[in-house]
């Protein structure tokens, strides 16, 4: 195995030629050596103007190169299983985009490709591996707030683009997919279990019949985590993760900027303006070169990736589960099988 893990990436998204790509390039561990689009226009463009070696104009021509290590799958909601299958039939290590797929049911077929292919598989939900969210973690084993008790947060933007993949149904679109997905992983991830049941409540697009205002409950039994997300509604995004003692705010906690330190607040609750808090502040990093070099690592060394499988099933049944209470109007538990 190379000392650097040579990458494919498929289609020319906007999410890997802006930002995955150029981050991954700046790793150690990682080089991307090609990339794929049914244009091959496209990709040829893509490849000079991001320094690729090769391009390829199909898919299929990309998988069956034997000189590409890993896949890097940004496509649309609704190919990250199918072509993440066929990356791994290849033989390819996968990294997928999030959220893994459209269901639980689609993404318990990746386990059984993953154990039966030997390939490493996992999510990239980037933001698990970024320095601050590892800090409020650490801080909240520690106890450095109490006894960890609430999570609250808000993500949104907007955008009533009927043609973009974001508002189309069928393509996995609407807010909880597409945005919802990051409070749920991080709540799980402080709380360090599943929720017990979920409550979710919609309000869809007239039109375009996605998901344009979504707000969550989740029961972690010691303790709850909600969220309000929005495709519709003034670009915003923020944590709060509450104890009996103390508070940690998370300033920009899903899209870290690469070129500026990132914040967190610890706050006592001394004053209610919250001006006594004590900040941490994190080296400038960006979230997509760490998660590329951790990726490859595990590839390198054959041990675990950072999101595991299993980790973006449990996620899944949680979407699943805020779905069919949207429906049902009930609590509803999330289930993996």
């Amino acid at each position: 195995m190379p000392m650097k893990i040579r990458w494919g990436v498929l289609g020319v998204a906007a999410i890997a030629t802006k930002k995955v790509i150029p981050a991954m390039q700046k790793g150690e561990y990682a080089t991307i050596a090609a990339i794929a689009s049914r244009d091959l226009s496209r990709a040829r463009h893509a490849s000079a103007d991001l320094g690729i070696e090769k391009a390829y104009g199909s898919y299929e021509e990309l998988l069956a190169d034997p000189a590409i290590d890993a896949i890097y799958n940004p496509l649309p909601n609704h190919l990250h299983v199918p072509w993440s299958i066929a990356a791994a039939e290849a033989r390819k290590h996968v990294l997928c985009e999030k959220p893994l797929s459209l269901n639980v049911t689609e993404a318990r077929k990746l386990l059984e490709v993953r154990d039966r292919t030997n390939v490493k598989i996992g999510e990239a939900f980037m933001v698990l591996t970024h320095p601050q969210w590892l800090r409020a973690r650490q801080l909240v084993k520690q106890g450095a707030i109490g006894e960890l008790h609430a999570i609250a947060g808000a993500f949104s933007y907007f955008n009533r683009d009927a043609s973009n993949i974001r508002n189309v149904p069928g393509y996995g679109g609407g807010g909880l997919m597409d945005i919802g997905c990051y409070p749920i992983t991080t709540s799980r991830f402080l709380f360090g279990r599943e929720p017990s049941r979920v409550v979710g409540l919609f309000d869809r697009d007239p039109d375009m019949n996605t998901d344009r205002l979504t707000s969550a409950l989740l029961d972690f039994g010691s303790g709850h985590g909600v969220f309000t997300c929005s495709t519709q509604l003034v670009p915003y995004q923020r944590m709060q993760i509450l104890g009996t003692t103390g508070r940690i705010e998370i300033e920009i906690p899903f899209n870290a900027p690469p070129d500026r330190p990132c914040r967190i607040f610890i706050d006592d609750g001394s004053e209610l303006t919250g001006r006594g808090a004590r900040v941490e502040e994190f080296a400038i990093c960006d979230q997509y070169t760490i998660q590329g070099d951790l990726f490859s690592q595990a590839i390198l060394n054959d041990s675990p990736v950072p999101v595991p499988l299993e980790n973006a099933l449990g996620n899944m049944a949680v979407i699943d589960a805020l779905f069919r209470s949207g429906e049902t109007g009930r609590w509803e538990i999330p289930a993996v099988s």
